[in-house]
């Protein structure tokens, strides 16, 4: 931009991007009176379709001793200002802004961003690309609409029917023999235990049946299936997996679960992350920061949960992943950050250095308490340290991608990162977002950051947990504090510099697609 256009204005805390912008030789458009905000009309108010993370920032801006920066914000206020920069998620209507300002918002992009629009909008991924969404997201259903909320209870009975075989060809396996008992208590050979086997056999072929020949209307349920006779099934199941009763299982049962389970781990690209527990994450649709979010295990309470929750707004309840990567037995996600400089042609950069949170309590299915299992910073802030912790894990809860690299390498897993985990992720990115691309109003000269949060398999997939608009810039830790000033400083080469000199540096940001 021309000198006499290098005015900015900001609307919440950003010192890095006032520093930086300031050392660019731009000046700051402030509100009249003391306020840092916007012109009323340069901006809209917020969208309530956007995920925000409202996390607290300290203002440090430096120090103006002579007044140099508030004498010339005074003389442009009346100006108007060509880089508007705002915190919380608000979107930026484009038909208030002249051609030549720059805003770090697009409007309407809840499509990604909040919980209930991507878990609507991955649905269509095989219009845009030939990939599965099963493939790097959860299994997810919106539980307010009668026919989702339907699905998600025959998902549970499935999936229920997979983890019975599980467990039980799993301790078969440790026993070596398929006749013994394979629980502390006893279970008959037959009768209830032998029928639970047998119904589970049944469910898992006919859906396999189902899978195969792809017969979209057909029933999962096994002929004469009630929902009482599914009742009957799952207290039979909790007892098995939740309470160690698990039925012996016979030569042929061990023979026929092994390929029904190995067949359907063909056409199940989840099934491996399941677990045995059959565990469920009930989440807002529409919040941020891990607020409200609970795991269960039981049908019962993910439908009492979801009563409860319909009356305070929208949920939606999403596969837990039962087996993810572990650090000394803790659990954690990775924030990915990415930066989308253009709608049409889609132009996606990704961030080079992310880093990750860790839960404060070891990872144990047997309690789903959010200490062992959110791993959202804000969460485990108010869990506090618990129980006994690995001496290895930070106590601040944070690691760089670098420290993580490290870590794998330790454990001779060194390609894992390069290999899998980034490449998973970048494809999981574009994914998400070319399935948003004709919902969103984009702009052209506006951007937006975004932070992905991931976590990964044992198997080192990783798995979208969610997309979030205005991701944190609050350095709360050492590793916070360096890399959220350092993406914010890449940003402006991205947005700013390169306008400019489209060879200049981008930084840690890498230009991984363009329509």
């Amino acid at each position: 931009p021309s000198q006499d256009k290098k005015i900015f204005a900001l609307q919440g805390p950003c010192p890095v991007i006032r520093r930086l912008l300031r050392a660019r030789g731009w000046v700051e458009r402030k509100e009249r009176g003391a306020g840092r905000g916007i012109p009323e009309s340069s901006c809209s108010s917020w969208l309530p379709d956007e995920e925000e993370e409202e996390e607290e920032e300290e203002e440090e801006d430096e120090e103006d001793p002579e007044g140099i920066h508030d004498l010339m914000s005074r003389l442009v206020r009346d100006q108007v200002p060509y880089f508007i920069w705002t915190t919380r998620g608000s979107a930026v209507r484009g038909r208030l802004l002249q051609p030549d300002q720059v805003a770090n918002h697009y409007a309407r992009v809840g499509s990604f961003t909040t919980k209930e629009g991507l878990c609507l909008t991955l649905r269509n991924l095989p219009w845009f690309d030939q990939a599965d969404p099963d493939a790097f997201f959860p299994r997810c259903y919106r539980l307010g609409a009668a026919d989702e909320r339907q699905a998600f209870i025959e998902d549970f009975r499935l999936t229920a029917a997979r983890s019975l075989l599980k467990v039980a060809l799993e301790r078969a396996q440790d026993t070596g023999a398929a006749p013994l008992s394979l629980t502390p208590r006893p279970a008959p050979a037959e009768g209830p235990g032998a029928q639970l086997v047998e119904e589970a056999l049944r469910v898992c072929g006919q859906h396999l049946g189902s899978l195969t020949h792809r017969d979209i209307d057909g029933d999962p349920q096994p002929p004469g299936a009630t929902d009482a006779a599914w009742d009957g099934f799952l207290r039979g199941y909790y007892r098995a997996v939740h309470e160690g009763a698990v039925p012996r299982l016979s030569g042929a049962q061990r023979e026929q679960g092994r390929i029904l389970l190995q067949r359907l781990a063909g056409r199940l690209p989840q099934l491996r992350m399941e677990g045995d527990r059959n565990v469920w994450i009930l989440k807002p649709a529409a919040a941020s920061r891990g607020r409200g979010i609970t795991c269960a295990a039981r049908l019962d309470e993910v439908l009492r949960l979801a009563g409860r929750a319909a009356r305070e707004g929208r949920w939606v309840v999403q596969k837990y992943v039962e087996r993810p990567l572990l650090i000394f037995g803790t659990k954690f996600d990775v924030r990915q950050w990415f930066l989308v400089t253009d709608w049409n042609p889609l132009t996606v950069w990704f961030y080079r250095r992310s880093y990750l949170r860790f839960c404060s309590r070891p990872f144990s299915l047997r309690r789903l308490d959010a200490a062992g299992h959110l791993c959202n910073q804000a969460v485990q802030r108010r869990c506090g340290p618990r129980g006994a912790r690995h001496p290895r894990l930070p106590p601040d809860n944070t690691w760089s991608c670098r420290q993580l690299r490290a870590y794998l390498a330790q454990r001779g897993q060194a390609g894992a990162w390069g290999e899998v985990m980034v490449p998973g992720m970048k494809a999981a990115v574009v994914r998400a977002l070319r399935c948003s691309q004709g919902l969103v109003r984009g702009r052209k000269g506006s951007f937006e950051l975004y932070g992905a949060d991931f976590v990964f398999g044992e198997d080192f997939r990783p798995w979208l947990l969610e997309i979030n608009a205005s991701p944190t810039m609050a350095g709360g830790t050492a590793v916070t504090g360096r890399l959220c000033a350092r993406v914010q400083r890449d940003a402006l080469r991205v947005v700013i510099d390169r306008r400019d000199d489209p060879s200049c540096s981008t930084g840690a940001f890498e230009l991984i697609y363009k329509q």
